[in-house]
Order: C-alpha cells, then structure tokens, then sequence
C-alpha cells in the first residue's frame, strides 16, 4: 500500500471552506423564506449553488491536501460532473425545507435523503476522477460509515438552514457557531470516506486529466468567486432590506401623523391639530399684538338628514360641506372637524368687519341644495365668531365664546352668523345645563302630558285629545317642547322621550274609558327619530296590550315632511301600524311636497291642515280655494279632515261651512293637565260658539 500523508494547512483551509459555505446556505436560506415569487426562486438557486459549491471545493481541497508518492492528475468531465451532483442535490434539498412556515419530519426526511445522496455521489464520483492505476480499494465498513455521517451531516445543515435563518432565532453569533458545526460534519464525512480508500504499490497516474496545481487553482477561483457574489449579494441584500424598512417606517409615520392630526372622513385637520396650531396663534398673537378670528360651524338639518336617510347619505354630505367651505378660504386659514357635524375655523389677521364677512360667504355656500348620488339634501349652516383678543386670550375662553355665539344664532333661527357677545355665555351655560338635567328628567318624573282637545264640527262633541310633552322643571317652572326637545332631537333621547308619551297617554286614556268616556281616543305626535326606531310597532303594541286598550283608542300623527321622506318607508310602517288597528294622521299637510295622489297608498287615516293655512284663511280667499280643494279630494279617499289652531270665532264658522270634519285650537280648549279635563266634559255637547 502506498503511504498517504496530509497537508495539515489544506486540511484547515478545508474545514474553513465548509463552514464559510454552511453560513452562506444558512444567510440565503432567510432570504429565500422572506422573499416572494421569482426573487425566492432566485436565492434559493443562489443559496443552494452556495452550498454545493462549498460542499464540493471543500472535498477537493482535501483531496488536494491528500500527498501520495506520485503526482495526481484528475479527470476533468467527472470533476464537473461531481459539481454539478453536489449543486443539484443543494438545491433541491434546501427547497425542500425553505418552502413552508412549518418544517414537516416528511420533508426534512426528503431533504436529508436528497443531499446525503448528493454528498455520497459527489464524493466517491470526485475520488472516481482521480486518474490512479491500480484502481482505488475500498475499506466498506468506513465506506458506510461515511455514508452514516453524510446523512446525518445532511440532515443537521437542512435543520440549521430552517430554525436559524435570518430575521427569526439566528443572530450573526449563532449562524456562525451552526456554520462551524456544519463545517465540521461535512468535512468528518470527506475524511471518513477518504480514509477508506486504499492505493496499490506500485501506482502510477494517467498522463491526460488536469494536474493538482490546475485543479488547485480553478477550485480557488470557482469557490472565492461564488462564495463572495453570494456573500456580498446577501449584503447588499440586507442593506436594501434596511433602506426599504426605513422607508417603510417612514410611511407609516406619516400615516400615523395623518390618522392622528386628521380626520378621516373629510381628511380635514382634527381637534388635536387644531388645538396645536391655535395654541401657536396665541404665542404669536400675544408677542406681536396679532389678531384672528376663529368660527364654530354647525350645521341645521345634519340630523334629519342623518336619521332619515342613514349614516351612508350623512357622510357624503358631511363630505361635500367640507369641500363646499374649504373652497372658500384662503391659504392660511385652517379648516377643522371636531366631529359629527361641527366644524372649526381659524383665520389668521381678521377683525370683525373681515371674519363677518367671512361668515356670510360660509352661510350662502351651505345654503345651496347638494346633489349626492340619487338624493338632492339642502342644510344650513350656523356659525359664532370669537376674536383673538377681543373675547379672549386662551384656548378655553375662544373656544367657548365661538360656541356660545354659534348657540345664539341657532336659537335665533338659525342659517347665519354672530359675533360673541358676553351675554351670550350665560345662555349657552343655560342650554347645556338644561340638556344634562334632561337625562334624568325621565328618571324623576318630571315629564308631564297636556292634553288639548279635539271636537266634532258637526255636533260639538268632544272626540278626545292631543297629548302635548311638557317638563315641570325643578327651579325653572314649566317648560314648553321647543326649549328642550330640540336638544332630546340632538342627543337621541327623543325616542325615550316618544316612547314614555306613547305608555302615558296609553294609561290616562284608559283611565278615561274606565270613568265612562269609552268613545274618547287620544293622539300622539311622533319625531322622525322615533318614526324610524325599528321597534316602533311592537312599542306601541306592547303599550296597548300594557293598558288594555283597543288599537283604536290610539292615534299616532306624522308630520307631511317626514311621512314623504321615504314615501316607500313610510307606506310600509304605516300599514303595518294600519294594521294592528292604530288610526295614523298625517300632520302638518299642506306645506311639504305631498300631494294626495301619494296619500292613497298611505294607510292614514287622518289630514290636519296645517295651521299656517287656518291662520290666513278668509272667506272668498285664495288659501280657502285651496283648503277647499284639499278637502273634496281628501273626502274622496276617505280621510277625515283635522283643523287645528282655530283661534277665532271667524274661523270656526269657516272651517265648519267648508266640510271639516274635527276642529282644535286655543278657542275652543287649550292645552290642559289630565286632572283638569273636567273642564271640557262640563261643556262638551254645547254649541262651539254662541250665535
């Protein structure tokens, strides 16, 4: 046998290559499961190339630190072919792995078996390409135990590549310590096998095939070349990584800064940005004797629209009003949306004559009808004008005087302007406190019912009454609807203010039959809030059945306006009210965009003109003309005709010569407490008026 030495520093840089190739497979395998579509594919033939480059040059340089009495030379197509076996089974083995989020026993088995195989293939086709006569002898048992140490060498690198790739368990420090012990496993396969190798004395070596200085040299060029692309790709690969998650985090702070400092409906600036720049304005103000002006916006209408329509309609209008005010602004002013339907406006500069001005335009640009999708929507806009430093010198104070003013002019009517006045802040304090007190208004029974009645044209009986809302406040005496109810409207607390009305009014009437007055019915107006509440029906079902009353006993009265809203809406709720038996009127008729045509697909049962046509109504007149009207086609269709607000004896003999089937005003009863009723049982059956 021939003697075999070893070079030891080959052996060494061996080793070393090994393990530079398993922290290469390690770094690219990350790159592979981080990576999508044609950029994974492309690391995992780079990684993978990575590795059975490594795995192979790494076999060479020990075949070349091997030192035989003789010079070797090796076969060149079976030194590529050993390359090719040992990129293949790389590839394919790391694919295996990398492929899925979790690594299944099935697949690493696959993997391991993959390039085990390859390992074993190269190594004994690269010992084949040694161009040595005699032929090599083989030692079998260390040749399977090479065999043993290729697999589970295999299995170890493909378990590495999956648990430490980057970005998950494998820090620098860690990659590097799996890369050595897959270094050394793959190398303690190579030496094992070349162990088992014995050469027959005498040898010699065939003159064809590359020489081992050759060899040396292309397996440096080949394995340095491939190795440091790799590495270096995967360097510039984690720089571009970083830059685009710099870039990445860079968005998304300026995402948060806009989801923060804006709102996200109307991207219009919120209250935290505009607290922000109104805190500026005031430094500013303050040091240089500046001036601004800033506005409360809300708008009149937004709930009914809201409610009637739904919360979809309400948000494109909210949408459009905010385009509809920022195109008349100038650059510097700022635009905000504290929410709902409440806008705020900083102008820097203005005085009073300037920021009125402002306000008007604000006013008349609102005004104008929007047209969104299928609906044609009109609101108003009311708007408190608070000067910088004028009505005050902090963000508190401005804030409140804008709003108080903005309060004022929605209880002066509405659709306009008004700058802050130091009375006005006593009234806003009032109006919130009376809103608060409402809450519990209910809780302690202060709520009252007035009832006023309703008589019969024709003989004066007395038919039954309206139930009218009133609060008997603690401190500030009896208050009439329009001073809190426009607030319940507001806050949504009109539906339990409706549904306590519908329940007590169902239990005074029953309290009336049970005295005697069985023929007596009782009538109940209903918000557009309440009207929409999809348990109206069954609220005014469970409160007959509470009281034991027959459906007939109850009427429930629509305003025109609402009733035409959602004519297909309203037919529906109002045949199912028709048919639980409930008698529906449609108040207000007259003033809206009815006509009786649409009546007839109502279920209704009643007409009450409004009172703005009795108020006008002279004989001969062209408003009598038109009551006239109303009343033949109204008789055609079977509805039984309601005046209200008779106020004049004038009136009472016109309306009961023109056909009006039940008259109601101050003159004949005005609104009264329960307990006071008897005042109109004393009289009920006498003539209405005298003469």
């Amino acid at each position: 046998m021939l003697l075999v030495t070893w070079d030891n520093v080959l052996v060494s840089v061996s080793l070393i290559v090994a393990s530079i190739a398993s922290f290469t497979a390690l770094d690219t395998a990350g790159r592979v499961v981080s990576s999508r579509g044609w950029l994974a594919r492309l690391w995992l033939l780079g990684g993978g190339s990575a590795m059975g480059i490594g795995i192979w040059a790494m076999h060479f340089i020990g075949m070349l630190a091997m030192r035989l009495p003789v010079g070797m030379r090796y076969d060149i197509k079976l030194t590529c072919l050993s390359l090719i076996i040992a990129i293949v089974a790389s590839v394919l083995a790391l694919g295996q792995v990398v492929k899925g989020a979790w690594l299944s026993p099935r697949r690493l088995l696959l993997g391991t078996f993959i390039l085990g195989t390859g390992v074993v293939c190269m190594h004994f086709t690269g010992m084949e390409a040694l161009l040595i006569t005699p032929s090599i002898l083989w030692d079998l048992s260390l040749v399977a135990l090479s065999v043993v140490i290729a697999f589970a060498a295999s299995g170890t690198a493909l378990w590495l590549a999956f648990h430490l790739h980057q970005g998950e368990k494998g820090s620098l420090l860690m990659r590097a310590l799996a890369a050595l012990v897959m270094g050394i496993a793959i190398a303690g396969m190579h030496y094992v096998g070349m162990a088992a190798a014995q050469f027959t004395a005498p040898a010699s070596m065939m003159p064809h095939g590359v020489s081992v200085e050759g060899l040396a040299v292309w397996v440096s060029i080949v394995t340095l070349t491939i190795l440091g692309l790799t590495l270096l790709s995967s360097m510039l690969d984690a720089q571009l990584r970083a830059a685009r998650l710099a870039a990445r985090l860079r968005h998304a702070n300026q995402e948060l800064r806009q989801l923060v400092m804006h709102d996200t409906l109307t991207a219009l600036p919120n209250r935290v940005q505009l607290e922000q720049q109104l805190s500026v304005n005031i430094k500013h103000g303050t040091l240089y004797d500046g001036t601004f002006a800033l506005m409360f916006m809300d708008l009149d209408g937004f709930k009914a629209v809201n409610d009637t329509w739904g919360h979809h309609v309400g948000d494109l209008l909210l949408i459009a009003v905010a385009e509809r005010l920022r195109a008349q602004l100038n650059e510097d002013a700022m635009l905000a949306r504290l929410g709902g339907d409440e806008f705020v406006l900083l102008v820097p500069g203005s005085d009073a004559d300037s920021a009125g001005a402002q306000a008007q335009r604000l006013v008349a640009a609102i005004d104008a009808p929007f047209e969104l999708e299928c609906y044609s929507l009109r609101v108003s806009l009311s708007v408190g004008i608070a000067l910088f430093p004028l009505h005050g010198r902090t963000m508190q104070d401005l804030m409140l005087h804008a709003d108080s003013a903005m309060y004022h002019i929605k209880q002066s009517g509405r659709n306009g302007w008004c700058l802050f006045e130091p009375a006005m802040r006593v009234m806003a304090q009032h109006q919130l406190e009376l809103a608060n007190e409402l809450w519990r208004a209910l809780e302690h029974q202060e709520m009252k019912l007035f009832y006023q009645p309703k008589f019969s044209s024709s003989n004066s009986a007395l038919m039954g009454f309206e139930a009218l809302l009133r609060w008997q406040h603690p401190t500030r005496g009896l208050l009439m609807p329009d001073i809190f109810l426009p607030h319940a409207e507001k806050t949504g607390q009109i539906v339990a203010l409706g549904n306590w009305v519908i329940n007590e009014a169902c239990s005074q009437l029953k309290r009336w039959h049970r005295e005697g007055h069985t023929h007596w019915t009782v009538s109940v107006n209903l918000s557009a809030l309440q009207f929409h509440q999809r348990d109206l029906v069954e609220t005014v079902r469970q409160a007959l059945k509470r009281h034991q009353l027959t459906a007939a006993g109850l009427t429930l009265e629509i305003s025109e306006a609402i009733a035409m809203r959602d004519p297909q809406f309203s037919q529906r709720l109002i045949g199912e009210l028709h048919r639980l038996g409930v008698t529906v009127a449609i108040d207000n008729f007259g003033i809206g965009y009815a006509s009786l045509l649409h009546l007839k697909h109502f279920d209704a049962s009643e007409l009450k003109i409004d009172r703005s046509f009795i108020n006008k109504l002279r004989a001969n007149s062209e408003d009598a003309t038109v009551v006239s009207v109303m009343l033949s086609l109204a008789q055609s269709l079977n509805l039984r005709m309601v005046a209200e607000g008779v106020e004049t004896e004038e009136q009472q003999r016109l309306l009961t010569g023109l056909g009006f089937d039940v008259l109601q005003g101050y003159l004949l009863g005005k609104p009264t407490p329960a307990e006071s009723i008897n005042t109109f049982t004393a009289t009920a059956g006498e003539p209405l008026v005298s003469g």
